[in-house]
């Protein structure tokens, strides 16, 4: 009996530490496949894994989540979290933990990460201007003020990252457009451009890093800069983008981060209208408008652009539609639920997730026979964010 004893201990040793040592570190597994819902009532994200369909973990303490948008690092392993209240989050996606938050401005509308994966960038309404973090450790290195007419600061707007460890953004105030190099991030050097048109409200650069897209709330008309001429100058195209020469209600702006970019073509949201207009962006001249339910919000393409799918302002806010880009026509419409906020592809595209706010829920549907799913509870979800994003220009 005395011998068995030493066997007893193996075997404890053997079963029981590996226990103990999963229980201080992350689970092994990658990154791909996660991504983050913005539950915006409650100050918190909630951590999902797109191959399974379910809630990892909930991370909460982020603030203000009214208007949050989310970039990742280059090694999709963290989530940066831009709150409303100027809160700029660290969320670590395999601990399920918040890995650090600071307070950097009073009211910030969105960020980005630089191509390097070093610096984290956020556009802020007050005070009005840019700010640069590390993004190791989220301590500032460089502050960017939208400074104009007589010494005015300007809300920022539109920030999106360029090639070559660039920020551009729109100057909402101002009226101009702004480019940020910050490959030496104690010496920003920023190229300024004006006469782009009244009160740019928010701003894409397409997937080649190529264009920036600015709208215009102030007049119809986008403003257009090609980034890669040696002197970039902004033109103005899509003359009768906005409301047009009849004047409708504006429910809610269109997002143009969400505007999706398929082939040739660009897809638009049409300010105060049931139309979704399509351009050609070898010229940017409009080809097409597709009658759609309601005023369009987000348009959004599936990754391999085969489908177009749109939510809408309210009161049609509890349908999406989907557009097939081959023929211009709408094959589907669903009712995910009350108050649809945002829609997000998975890497590959075979499914879709989309937040339905008032109902609490996200509701998950196959791309091609549209069945649902899954559904997942949230409280009052708005943006969906998955780490493919870590690795696309403008994300």
């Amino acid at each position: 009996m005395s011998g068995r004893k030493p066997f007893r201990v193996w075997i404890w040793f053997f079963f029981v530490c590996p226990l103990l040592a999963w229980g201080a570190e992350p689970i092994l597994r990658g990154t791909g496949d996660l991504g983050v819902i913005v539950e915006r009532g409650a100050g918190r994200v909630l951590i999902v894994n797109t191959s399974s369909n379910s809630i990892v973990q909930r991370v909460d303490g982020l603030g203000d989540l009214s208007h949050a948008s989310v970039v990742f690092s280059r090694d999709q392993r963290y989530a940066y979290v831009f709150g409303r209240d100027g809160g700029l989050s660290k969320v670590d996606l395999l601990r399920g933990t918040l890995d650090t938050r600071i307070v950097q401005g009073g009211n910030s509308i969105g960020g980005a990460i630089s191509q390097n994966g070093k610096l984290v960038a956020v556009a802020n309404y007050e005070p009005g201007g840019l700010k640069v973090f590390s993004a190791d450790t989220l301590e500032p290195v460089a502050d960017i003020p939208a400074a104009y007419g007589d010494g005015k600061r300007s809300k920022v707007v539109g920030i999106a990252d360029l090639p070559g460890d660039r920020f551009i953004y729109s100057l909402f105030d101002a009226d101009q457009l702004w480019i940020a190099d910050v490959r030496d991030p104690k010496a920003p050097k920023v190229e300024k451009f004006s006469g782009i048109g009244r009160a740019p409200y928010d701003g894409l650069v397409t997937p080649d890093g190529r264009h920036y897209l600015a709208g215009l709330f102030g007049e119809d008309g986008i403003a257009l800069l090609d980034t890669w001429q040696p002197r970039p100058a902004v033109q103005r195209i899509l003359a009768h983008y906005g409301q047009g020469e009849q004047k409708r209600p504006v429910y809610k702006m269109p997002h143009l981060r969400g505007w999706a970019v398929a082939g040739r073509q660009v897809y638009l949201p049409a300010v105060g209208r049931r139309e979704v207009l399509v351009a050609d962006t070898t010229n940017w001249k409009e080809t097409a408008r597709i009658a759609v339910r309601g005023q369009p919000v987000f348009v959004v393409a599936r990754p391999d652009s085969r489908q177009v799918w749109v939510n809408f302002a309210f009161p049609d806010n509890g349908f999406v539609q989907v557009i097939d880009t081959l023929t211009g026509q709408i094959i589907q419409t669903l009712e995910p639920g009350k108050a649809v906020l945002h829609l997000e592809f998975t890497p590959r595209g075979e499914a879709v997730w989309i937040s339905a706010r008032d109902d609490n829920k996200v509701v998950i549907y196959d791309t091609a026979s549209f069945t649902k799913l899954a559904e997942l509870p949230a409280e009052s979800p708005s943006g969906i964010f998955f780490t493919a994003r870590a690795h696309r220009i403008g994300f």
